[in-house]
């Protein structure tokens, strides 16, 4: 059976997006390896053994263009309207709360932050299928 065992990400400035996940989400450099034209930064928490590996191509001046292919990664929290609150007044880019219902039934809660390089992320309400 495989395992999800982590997503890569180009971003151009290592510093501003590792302060961004750590900030957001509380994810920690697990491992860095360095390499002469690229780094790459693995980056997790206790919550899961995912990680997300953000990629840093050394002399990259311009932002990536992410294109109309992307979707997104998605966290789930405890209390989604905490963090709403606590990313609005770190000021992060934040979208409202959504409530994603189908049949009158409650699917999912969420709302949408974007991190430096422009990817969107999805925090999710922890329920469900979400946990």
């Amino acid at each position: 059976m495989a395992k999800a065992i982590h997503s890569m990400i180009r971003v151009l400035d290592e510093d501003v997006s590792r302060a961004f996940y750590q900030t957001a989400f509380g994810l920690e450099v697990a491992d860095r390896l360095d390499f002469e034209t690229f780094t790459l930064l693995y980056l997790s928490n206790d919550e899961s053994g995912f990680e997300l590996e953000l990629t840093v191509n050394k002399g990259r001046v311009t932002p990536y263009e992410l294109g109309d292919g992307y979707g997104h990664l998605a966290f789930s929290v405890d209390d989604l309207d905490a963090e709403h609150s606590r990313m609005k007044a770190l000021d992060l880019k934040i979208r409202d709360i959504v409530e994603f219902k189908r049949d009158g039934t409650m699917l999912a809660r969420f709302f949408f932050v974007e991190d430096p390089d422009g990817y969107k992320i999805e925090v999710l309400q922890r329920d469900g299928r979400y946990m």
